[in-house]
């Protein structure tokens, strides 16, 4: 192994994980790694971080225009967008499951990675051909399937290439990355479509996601070098058995009821834009503030994936998690209030924000912090599956509760998942936890 690798192994052997002891979580062909003194940011954690913001700004730039192709292009209407969603959002929670397994090999997971950002550009950008709602659905459904199965490979690469002591740093970069895309995306897009129109726009979203695959091939090269000796190929499995014995399962209760409140932000924008409109501002004048208030939103998450993942490194996953969930009761409170002032909608939302920036950083950081390498890819996998799954019951609840009884009502309901997260968080164990308590 590299001396990077010979560091970590050291460590995880001080720390009782030695090859053969009984404990579930231990391999002789695991690689673990473990920081060395020096320099942590290297050429590959940058790679990873461009590739997400690349990678996010493309497939955010047809997100953007999506509603408009499909109603102003291929008259169809919102029921049809919604059923498009919805079924994409559940692929990706099940291709992120699935991704799992192939990420837990070091031969298989640059592979893995480079050609699931390679096939989400290409979908992604073939939208602007369509003539029919199918062939949206059926692009839109592949894109989604390949951008989960590549999330695992792309987090256990990080990992690979990251010292212990810096995961969560590199994990705020992965976060500021994809969250700095959904800015960009949508901006040039709106930029762009009234100059070249919207088909010829949409297409245009492949450069940016050939761009994002460059970056991860030459990031999974890095990674070959960082592991100079071969670990050997690993079995495909969920290793469902081993998650739960490395204590997964528990770490997983709080995230689980973090993503059961976790709305989408089409949500916020709605509700901050029918209280602007009530408020006597015109539709135009309405759409524009909000849309403003949603890129601070991104903004906000991107620099908080920063501060949390210095925060991380310094003291614990599970600070910065209840730091993103406290956050986010906040941000739901002002939004349940009516006739909310827009400064106080523009604090909701950047208060959101900022709830995302922590808490997406936390997780990914609490479970390469949690688990050795061999099993991490199945970990990223089940991670994503909770967060897919959780997101979209959240928001189709929140969505029926909002329309029998009052978005106030709506926001409120996810709040108190956010405070039950916030109660659970001591469960948020690292490693390091593990060992302290045995």
């Amino acid at each position: 192994m590299s001396e990077i690798d010979d560091e970590h192994e050291a460590a995880d052997k001080q720390a009782g994980y030695e090859p053969g002891s009984g404990d579930p979580t231990n391999s002789a062909s695991f690689a673990p790694v473990q920081e060395p003194p020096g320099h942590w940011l290297n050429r590959g954690i940058l790679g990873v971080g461009a590739a997400s913001f690349f990678s996010d700004s493309g497939h955010e730039f047809v997100t953007s225009l999506l509603p408009s192709f499909l109603s102003s292009t291929l008259h169809s209407g919102p029921a049809v967008l919604g059923a498009i969603e919805g079924v994409s959002d559940a692929l990706l929670g099940l291709s992120k499951l699935a991704g799992g397994p192939l990420s837990n090999d070091p031969s298989r997971r640059a592979k893995t990675a480079s050609g699931g950002y390679l096939l989400t550009a290409v979908a992604t950008s073939l939208i602007g051909l369509s003539t029919a709602v199918w062939q949206v659905a059926g692009l839109r459904a592949l894109a989604w399937a390949s951008r989960g199965v590549r999330s695992p490979a792309r987090d256990t690469l990080l990992v690979s290439m990251t010292p212990r002591a810096a995961y969560g740093r590199a994990a705020g970069i992965e976060r500021a990355g994809d969250n700095a895309g959904a800015i960009v995306g949508p901006l040039l897009a709106a930029t762009l479509v009234g100059l070249l129109g919207i088909r010829t726009t949409i297409g245009l979203s492949l450069i940016p996601g050939l761009i994002a695959a460059v970056a991860i091939i030459v990031t999974a090269r890095h990674a070959r070098n960082v592991l100079a000796t071969p670990v050997g190929k690993r079995t495909m499995g969920f290793n469902l058995g081993e998650l739960r014995r490395a204590g997964l399962r528990r770490t997983l209760l709080p995230v689980s009821l973090f993503e059961l409140g976790n709305l989408a932000a089409m949500l916020l924008i709605l509700r901050a834009t029918t209280i602007l409109e009530a408020g006597g501002r015109g539709a135009d004048t309405a759409v524009t503030m909000v849309i403003l208030m949603y890129a601070c939103h991104n903004a906000v998450a991107s620099a908080t994936a920063l501060v949390g993942g210095q925060l991380i490194d310094r003291v614990n996953p599970r600070l910065v998690f209840t730091l993103g969930a406290g956050l986010y009761v906040a941000a739901y409170l002002l939004f349940a209030m009516d006739g909310t002032h827009p400064a106080l909608l523009l604090a909701g939302f950047l208060l959101a924000g900022a709830g995302t920036g922590f808490a997406e950083t936390s997780e990914q950081a609490a479970v390469a912090l949690l688990l050795p390498d061999r099993l991490r890819g199945s970990g990223y996998g089940l991670l994503g599956l909770v967060q897919s799954f959780g997101d979209l019951g959240a928001t189709v609840v929140a969505g029926v509760v909002w329309a029998v009884f009052s978005p106030t009502a709506a926001f409120l309901y996810a709040a108190a998942w956010m405070v039950a997260a916030v109660i659970s968080s001591p469960d948020l164990r690292t490693r390091a936890t593990v060992d302290a308590l045995r």
